[in-house]
């Protein structure tokens, strides 16, 4: 399994649908304000997860009922709920899709086909159910649930094995012990520019504004791209960095995402200030 997911991986003859399908993507999720929310930038939280795991749910249950016979009607509830969830799953997941690099992309396209083909499968299931068809019903939704799972076996390599749409920051967290560790000298910082500090090998971006200062993690939750090198924008009268990688932007003061393809906030460390030095401690 291993190997083959590896060859999936490398598999670069993908790259003939996937590159121009993203393009195609990006060109129809154009509004920023669409793509974001697709992203989960309002909630703080990749939305594609909580989506899929309504619809994955819905599919669960109705073969469970299915297996139990004579729970026709709950059954049919079940697959009308996950076939009525399913598009804005899809949309939400092709966005993130839509940002990835070329090796998680490959992964994510046949992940995309399989669960659109088992869409495909519990939509005549539906069908054939309103018409009182149970029994063929029941047959595609199963095949449907056994595609579905293949899919989220390919979105769990994603996740976990690939780091698709995981804020990766997070886990330098754990590269900084605990304590407080020196960081800039605050008269050395200058007013309204982020620069670039490190703690220990923990790179950080420290941002003062009066005498307010924040530190942020330096690389970039949604890919590790270096904000350090990114440029500062003006969202809704805050001060925020772009990654310069994929264009997601934080607000410097607290971290808070503004804009993906990022679908969580950035880490920021506590500050204080001792004898005129900025130190920084974990949340």
């Amino acid at each position: 399994m291993k190997q083959l997911l590896t060859r999936l991986e490398q598999a670069s003859g993908l790259d003939r649908i996937s590159d121009p399908l993203q393009k195609a993507l990006q060109a129809a999720l154009k509004p920023r304000m669409l793509r974001d929310a697709l992203h989960g930038v309002q909630v703080g939280h990749p939305l594609h997860p909580a989506l899929a795991s309504f619809t994955l749910g819905s599919m669960t249950s109705a073969a469970i009922l299915d297996v139990l016979r004579g729970q026709e009607f709950p059954a049919t509830l079940m697959v009308g709920g996950a076939v009525a969830s399913a598009p804005v799953t899809v949309v939400a997941g092709a966005n993130d899709w839509a940002e990835l690099d070329a090796e998680q992309r490959r992964v994510g396209l046949v992940h995309l086909l399989v669960n659109t083909a088992s869409v495909g499968f519990y939509t005549a299931s539906l069908l054939l159910r309103l018409r009182g068809d149970h029994a063929r019903g029941r047959l595609l939704g199963f095949a449907g649930f056994g595609l579905v799972n293949l899919g989220a076996f390919l979105g769990g390599h994603l996740a976990y094995k690939q780091g698709a749409q995981v804020n990766q920051a997070a886990t330098q967290l754990h590269r900084i012990s605990d304590g407080w560790h020196p960081v800039a000298d605050i008269s050395a910082l200058p007013h309204g520019t982020p620069v670039s500090r490190s703690i220990g090998e923990v790179p950080v971006l420290v941002y003062r504004d009066g005498d307010r200062v924040s530190v942020l993690l330096e690389r970039c939750g949604h890919e590790t791209g270096p904000l350090g090198e990114g440029r500062m924008v003006d969202v809704d009268g805050d001060a925020c960095v772009e990654c310069p990688w994929h264009g997601s932007t934080f607000r410097l003061a607290d971290g808070l995402v503004m804009h993906g393809p990022a679908g969580s906030d950035q880490p920021v460390l506590r500050t204080r200030v001792v004898n005129d030095v900025v130190e920084a401690n974990l949340p």
